[in-house]
C-alpha cells in the first residue's frame, strides 16, 4: 500500500481550544451560557430544525477577518427552512447582521466557523411543522482544519437519505444522524472519513462534504439529483475549475470508479478542499493528493483568505 506524509504546499492552522463567549439568541447577543432551550422543544425531541455552516478566514497581512460567501450561505440556510415550510419573522438581513456582530464581539484574529440555527421551539410531543414556532439562533467558534487535508476514506454500509425521505439538499438537523452513523462507522473501521452511496448505489458524497473524482484530467462530481447537499464550496470549486481551464462534468459516479480514479477530492465548508489518498484500503493515484487537487487547494485558499482580487466580491470584511 502506497502512503505518504507529504503535506500540501500551504500550511494551515489547527483549531485552537478557545471557547466562544457570545451567542445570538431570541433577538439579541447574550453570553453563550445563557443561550439555552428547553428539553421539551421539538428540535430536541425530533430534530426539527435546520442549520448552516459559514467560514471566516483570517488575513494576517491585511489584519482582517473575511466571511466567505455569506449571502449565498444565508440563502441556502433559509431555503433549508423552506423544505419543512418553516414560518418565521426574522430576515436574511437580521441573520447577516447577527453573524457579523458575533464575529466582531468575539474579536477573532484566527480562522472561525459560524453556526446559524433555525429550530422548532414548540414544546409539544406531537411531531409536526404546522402550528409551531421556529426561532433563529447563532454562535461562532475558532476553527482551523475540520478534517485533514489528505484523507483515508471507506465506503459506508449506510446509504444517504433519499430526497423523498429526508431531503439531503438542505441541512436538516435530524438528517445528520445519517452522517453521524456513516462517520462513526468509518472511524470504527480505521478510516478518517466515509463515502456514502445513494439508494441506487451511486456515489453521493462524504459524511458531510461533497466529492469529486479525477479521470483523464477531468473533474467529475455527483449531480444534485443523487441526494447530495447543494454545497457552497462545491459551487465555488466548480467556478474555480472553470476559471482554471479544468474540464468538469456532473454525472452519477459508480463505486468502483473511485478505485480507478486518478484523484479523489472532498470539498465543503468544514472540509474545505481535501485530497482523498485511499478508498477502501486502495491507494488513489500514487497515494498522495494529485496535481488537480493541489491546484484546487491552492486556488481555494488564496480566494478565501483574500489573496486573489478577482474573487474579493465573495468576501465580507468583519472589521471596518
Amino acid at each position: 500500500m502506497v502512503q505518504t506524509q507529504t503535506q500540501p504546499k500551504i500550511q494551515f492552522q489547527q483549531a485552537p481550544t478557545t471557547h466562544p463567549q457570545w451567542a445570538y439568541f431570541e433577538g439579541k447577543l447574550v453570553p453563550i451560557g445563557d443561550a439555552k432551550i428547553s428539553i421539551m422543544t421539538q428540535v430536541v425531541n425530533y430534530g426539527i430544525g435546520t442549520f448552516g455552516g459559514v467560514r471566516a478566514y483570517w488575513n494576517e497581512r491585511e489584519n482582517q477577518l473575511y466571511v466567505f460567501r455569506i449571502d449565498d450561505h444565508i440563502r441556502r440556510f433559509l431555503n433549508s427552512g423552506k423544505l419543512f415550510n418553516a414560518q418565521y419573522t426574522f430576515t436574511a438581513s437580521e441573520i447577516r447582521n447577527a453573524i457579523i456582530e458575533l464575529l466582531r464581539r468575539e474579536g477573532y484574529r484566527e480562522d472561525a466557523y459560524v453556526r446559524p440555527l433555525i429550530y422548532n421551539a414548540t414544546e409539544d410531543i406531537t411531531p409536526r411543522m404546522y402550528d409551531v414556532e421556529f426561532r433563529f439562533a447563532c454562535f461562532t467558534k475558532p476553527l482551523g482544519n475540520y478534517i485533514s487535508l489528505q484523507v483515508r476514506a471507506g465506503t459506508s454500509s449506510w446509504r444517504r437519505v433519499d430526497d423523498n425521505i429526508i431531503p439531503a439538499r438542505g441541512k436538516v438537523t435530524g438528517a445528520y444522524v445519517n452522517s453521524a452513523l456513516a462517520k462513526s462507522e468509518a472511524h470504527w473501521n480505521g478510516f478518517d472519513e466515509a463515502i456514502v452511496l445513494n439508494q441506487d448505489g451511486h456515489v453521493s458524497e462524504g459524511s458531510a462534504m461533497n466529492l469529486y473524482i479525477v479521470r483523464d484530467g477531468k473533474l467529475i462530481t455527483s449531480p444534485v439529483s443523487d441526494n447530495i447537499l447543494e454545497g457552497i464550496t462545491r459551487k465555488t470549486t466548480l467556478q474555480l475549475a472553470h476559471d482554471l481551464g479544468i474540464e468538469t462534468t456532473e454525472r452519477s459516479i459508480d463505486r468502483t470508479e473511485l478505485y480507478v480514479a486518478d484523484e479523489v477530492m472532498f470539498c465543503g465548508t468544514g472540509a474545505q478542499v481535501a485530497g482523498v489518498i485511499e478508498v477502501d484500503h486502495r491507494a488513489i493515484g500514487d497515494g498522495k493528493p494529485g496535481p488537480i487537487t493541489r491546484k484546487m487547494q491552492d486556488a481555494y485558499f488564496a480566494v478565501v483568505r483574500g489573496e486573489n482580487a478577482k474573487y474579493k466580491n465573495w468576501l465580507t470584511p468583519v472589521y471596518t
